[in-house]
C-alpha cells in the first residue's frame, strides 16, 4: 500500500538512490522540499543543474572543478613537482584540510578491484604516466588501506619504478586514541613498519 501520492513517492525514490542516503532520511528530505518556499526550491535545482553543466575534470590532476585548471594545480607556490596520488576528490580535500600538504594531487577517480570489474583502465593512471614525464621527483601513494586500495598501490608502484621517479606510500596504523588491544594485526604490523625516528 502506497502512503504517499505519486510525487511524493517519486520524490522519496529519487532521494533515496543517492549515496549514504536511507528511506527515513529520504522521506524527511522530500517533506522538508515540500516545505520549502518556492525560491529556495528553485535556487536548489538550479543550483544542481549548474553543477552538472558546468563541473569538469581539472585538465592537470583531474579533481572536480568548474574552470580548466583547478586552483591547487593553478597556485605557483605549490610544488608541482611533488604528486599525491589519491583515489577520489573527497581523499584530497581530507589533505587540505591539514594545510601541510604543499604539493599537487591526482586523482584516479576509483581503485583496482578485479571483483567490481575496474581494471587500470578504468581509472586516471594513463594520465598520471603522462604527468611524469615532466620533472616529478616524488609520487607520493596515498590510496586507502582496504584490499583495492593496497592492490592499486602495488600497481602503481611497479608503473612507476621503471621511470625512476620517488615513490612513497603513505604511513598507515593506529589511529589516534585507538586501543592497541582493539586494533588488528594488519594494522598493527603496519604501525611497526612505518615507525619513525623520534
Amino acid at each position: 500500500m502506497e502512503l504517499y501520492s505519486g510525487h511524493i513517492n517519486r520524490l522519496i525514490e529519487e532521494l533515496a538512490a543517492l549515496p549514504g542516503i536511507g528511506s527515513k532520511s529520504a522521506q524527511r528530505l522530500a517533506f522538508h522540499l515540500i516545505n520549502m518556499p518556492q525560491d529556495r526550491v528553485n535556487r536548489l535545482a538550479n543550483t544542481i543543474i549548474d553543477a552538472k553543466a558546468n563541473v569538469k575534470y581539472c585538465k592537470e590532476c583531474f579533481t572536480l572543478t568548474d574552470s580548466e585548471v583547478c586552483p591547487i594545480c593553478a597556485n605557483q607556490k605549490r610544488n608541482h613537482n611533488l604528486i599525491m596520488v589519491v583515489e577520489n576528490t573527497r581523499d584530497m580535500t581530507a589533505y587540505e584540510k591539514t594545510g601541510k600538504y604543499e604539493g599537487v594531487y591526482h586523482v584516479l577517480h576509483g581503485a583496482i578491484s578485479p571483483m567490481l570489474g575496474i581494471g587500470p583502465n578504468d581509472i586516471k593512471l594513463k594520465e598520471l604516466m603522462v604527468r611524469l614525464k615532466d620533472d616529478v621527483e616524488e609520487v607520493i601513494i596515498a590510496t586507502n588501506s582496504s584490499l583495492e586500495g593496497e592492490t592499486t598501490a602495488m600497481y602503481i608502484s611497479k608503473l612507476i619504478k621503471p621511470t625512476g621517479v620517488k615513490i612513497t606510500r603513505i604511513a598507515s596504523g593506529v589511529p589516534v586514541g585507538g586501543d592497541l588491544e582493539y586494533i588488528d594485526e594488519v594494522t598493527l604490523l603496519r604501525a611497526l613498519e612505518g615507525r619513525v625516528e623520534l
